[in-house]
């Protein structure tokens, strides 16, 4: 039995000492096995058994090096950094360290440690000699000599000053002839040093003397040598140095830049806001001279003199503030007494008009430092000696008076240079009745100048309605008989300029207007079954509008409303006469003028010129086109532009159509109206060549000129028009046949082919347990990702508990042992004083005994 269990033993033995150190036994009560409920095959399984109470310990452990070191740190400040070459460097060994720890620490010490030392280890110089040397003070300078010669003193008289008697006996000792001679004084010796000091002086005086006179002696001869080498020697036949190069273009650029005139600076640009109250103040101040002429108030007087008296006047208390002076004059040889009296009082009366606009100023003038007071008795003498030069020049009483009275007059009918703002229409135009185109034209500039937005708050306001009284000031002077065209287009230019400051109100100020003509356009049609062509008034506000406003947008707030306008006048007024004829053809111009950027087609237009075409041709028999409304076949009107007479179509010369006959303006006689309808079938063809121009590059380009076309040539065919509408109209026809046809043909759309059906299997995805189906592959991962962050953030918030935990008994911990602490302490006191007070009664019960 023994001999087995030793064999068992030994058996035993290696296999421990084989595995190294054997693993110990785990405890089956800290084992936790995490069954599965069901075994796959091929699957390795981890975590299947735990060790709840290892993983425990391990991070107990790993808070108490981490947490438990921070939360001991919370409330320290100071931390211990060391800062040694490649001490956090794991890479580096421990005698690499140490070498460069070592070369570091060399060369810190052979650095210079401050740039702004300068006496570290450096000599410094000046001229070549150190600045050490120069601080010593080795060279004193003699004061009395002024030459540039430097040296020590002479060995006599720093004995004599510095050195004592001691080394002036000596001197004296060493002197010949001591023996039998007497000893000199102190005094006698300093003045011979003294005398021998001036003898030198005199000396160096005397040697710079000379120096001097060598010297300009010198630049004599220099200067008569020079004169003798200015002169040019002959050239020598045969030399040998070639002419001076010419200047290569380098140079010469070099030069130009030279010589070029450089930029001076001027003075910065003025903004928007300054420009305005400059040319308010300019024009109030030109209003306030127009005031005082008006008025008859000379220049001279409004000068307002000063009333401080300064302190050098010798006035002796006489009041000089006011001058009573008079001048005199005679009439019929007798003084002008009553003249003198009427001008007082008109002085009077002009003061106290100016007393109290002027009050303010006077208390400035009185009360500032500078008011030149002082020389007023010299400005009054200066008056005093121009006035007989001014009474010589002044022609007499009667046509000075005259001369002012027209100068008054003048200035009462020359236009005002401020405005206010009108508040109504009637306001405007009571400013602006009676005055001629270009005063009219100023009237309005200076109200705008005068209301600028800048200047006040309400300014715009103002301004926009500005807007509107001008517009419909517009309509009134189209509606006069005759109309001043002239004034309208002056006024264009500032309905332009405040529609460019608010373009919003002027906008809402042209649909307002053209609504109310539209409006009643429809109620005529309604009452009487058709509608006549609108008056001069909104025919002009349908041209400013374009004029005020981009045409060639796609849609537009107001020119869209514009030209829905136009075309409605081209479709619903029919033309009835000669007036009827000149309006449409201008509005077939505004038409063109409209859509001549954007090339947008216009069937209203085309229809008009169609029909003006149709009614001035005269045989309608052979013509493949029949008018559309507003025209008719057949009728009253169907021949409105036919002109018959042949004279008259001889005699006529071709001129711009005047709007005047828009107006109302009727013919006086026969010619002039066929010479109107010939101008107006100028015209026509006029604007048919231009929408020729403008619609060339359409598709249907030929289709749409092929009534144009069979019209034109019904006009060539007839023979009867002059010679310069007959080529008017070869030309057109010239271009239309020249224009190309860009027709392209129908072409089905192109689509992409359906495949065949082919007998491909469906490949149907296996079901896989625990996947969800029915997703794509971005959806499966987006699901993927939640599941993990939704694991990853409980796992966060169970170690944050376990932290707080571990915490919370650290805390409990503290607190357990500071208590403990306590107690201890209050235990070792208790003990202290019962031991004092045993000690106490026993010494006590030690003397009661005694």
């Amino acid at each position: 039995m023994g001999k087995a269990k030793a064999a068992g033993a030994r058996a035993k033995a290696p296999a421990g000492a084989r595995g190294g150190r054997a693993r110990p036994n785990p405890n089956p009560f800290e084992v936790k096995v995490n069954r599965q409920k069901f075994q796959i095959l091929g699957r390795k399984t981890r975590h299947d058994v735990g060790l709840p109470g290892v993983s425990r310990a391990r991070a107990i452990q790993k808070r108490t090096q981490t947490l438990l070191k921070e939360y001991k740190e919370r409330e320290k400040s100071n931390v211990f950094t060391d800062r040694r070459f490649g001490e956090y460097n794991s890479s580096m060994s421990p005698e690499e360290k140490m070498l460069k720890r070592f070369a570091l620490e060399q060369q810190r010490q052979h650095e210079k440690k401050n740039i702004y030392n300068l006496n570290e280890d450096e000599e410094l110089t000046h001229y070549g000699q150190s600045l050490a040397d120069i601080e010593k003070h080795n060279d004193i300078v003699d004061s009395d000599s002024d030459t540039e010669e430097r040296g020590t003193l002479s060995a006599e008289l720093t004995a004599a000053h510095f050195g004592g008697g001691g080394l002036l006996h000596k001197k004296t000792a060493q002197l010949p002839g001591g023996d039998g001679e007497r000893p000199r004084s102190r005094r006698e010796l300093i003045e011979e040093l003294v005398a021998k000091s001036k003898q030198d002086k005199r000396e160096r005086q005397a040697q710079r003397e000379d120096a001097l006179e060598l010297t300009e002696k010198l630049d004599q001869d220099w200067k008569e040598i020079q004169a003798l080498l200015a002169h040019k020697t002959p050239k020598s036949e045969n030399r040998d140095t070639k002419g001076k190069p010419e200047p290569d273009a380098y140079d010469m650029v070099v030069r130009e830049l030279g010589f070029e005139m450089k930029a001076q600076p001027s003075n910065r640009m003025k903004t928007e806001e300054e420009l305005v109250r400059e040319e308010e103040e300019r024009l109030k101040k030109l209003e306030a001279d127009r005031l005082r002429r008006m008025l008859g108030k000379d220049e001279d007087e409004n000068a307002k003199k000063p009333k401080h008296v300064s302190a050098d006047d010798l006035s002796d208390g006489f009041i000089l503030d006011k001058d009573d002076r008079r001048l005199l004059s005679y009439k019929d040889g007798k003084m002008n007494v009553e003249g003198e009296q009427s001008e007082a009082a008109s002085d009077g009366e002009s003061a106290e008009e100016e007393g109290q606009d002027s009050s303010e100023e006077d208390t400035e003038d009185s009360g500032g430092a500078d008011s030149h007071s002082d020389l007023e008795p010299d400005i009054e003498s200066e008056e005093e000696s121009e006035r007989p030069k001014r009474e010589q020049q002044r022609a007499p009483g009667k046509r000075s008076a005259s001369g002012d009275l027209e100068a008054r007059e003048a200035a009462r009918t020359e236009l005002p240079y401020t405005f206010a703002a009108p508040e109504s229409y009637e306001e405007l135009k009571s400013l602006l009745s009676g005055k001629s185109v270009e005063e009219q034209f100023l009237v309005v500039e200076r109200i705008q100048k005068c209301n600028h937005p800048s200047l006040a708050v309400g300014n715009k306001a103002k301004l926009e309605k500005l807007f509107g009284f001008v517009l419909e000031y517009v309509g009134d002077v189209a509606t006069d008989d005759p109309p001043d065209l002239r004034i309208i287009d002056k006024l264009v230019v500032h309905l332009y300029n405040l529609c460019q400051m608010f373009p919003e109100s002027a906008g809402d100020s042209i649909k307002f207007v053209l609504r109310d003509a539209m409006h009643e356009m429809e109620g005529m049609i309604e009452a009487k079954g058709r509608a006549a062509f609108p008056g001069l008034d909104v025919l002009i506000y349908l041209k400013i509008a374009g004029m005020l406003f981009p045409t060639s947008d796609f849609w537009h707030p107001v020119v869209t409303p514009t030209l829905v306008c136009l075309s409605q006048l081209l479709t619903k007024c029919p033309v009835l006469s000669l007036q009827d004829a000149v309006k449409g053809l201008f509005v077939c111009c505004v038409f063109l003028d409209y859509v001549s950027l954007s090339q947008r087609f216009v069937p209203e237009l085309i229809n008009f010129l169609l029909g003006i075409l149709y009614i001035a041709t005269p045989n309608k028999q052979s013509q493949g086109y029949t008018p559309v409304h507003p025209f008719r076949a057949l009728g009253k009107n169907s021949e409105l532009l036919v002109v018959s007479d042949e004279k008259d179509t001889a005699t006529w010369q071709r001129r711009s159509l005047a709007l005047l006959w828009a107006s109302g303006l009727k013919a006086p006689t026969e010619t002039e109206a066929n010479h109107t309808r010939l101008s107006c079938l100028a015209v026509c063809l006029s604007l048919v060549k231009h929408c020729v121009l403008v619609y060339a590059t359409l598709p249907s380009f030929h289709d749409i000129t092929r009534p144009l076309k069979a019209l034109l040539t019904e006009h060539l065919a007839a023979g009867s028009h002059p010679r310069e509408l007959q080529e008017l109209s070869q030309s057109i026809l010239t271009k239309m046949e020249t224009q190309g046809r860009h027709y392209q043909p129908l072409i089905c759309e192109k689509s992409k082919p359906v495949p065949l059906k082919m007998f491909t299997p469906r490949l149907v995805k296996v079901l896989e347990f625990g996947k969800k189906q029915g997703s794509t592959k971005e959806e499966q991962e987006r699901k993927r990702l939640i599941h993990k962050h939704k694991r990853e953030f409980k796992g966060a918030v169970r170690e944050i508990r376990k932290d707080n935990q571990f915490l919370a008994r650290m805390q409990l911990s503290e607190i357990m042992e500071r208590d403990a602490e306590r107690k201890r302490k209050v235990k070792q006191l208790f003990n202290s004083l019962a031991t004092q007070e045993g000690e106490w009664k026993a010494l006590k019960r030690k003397k009661f005994k005694k």
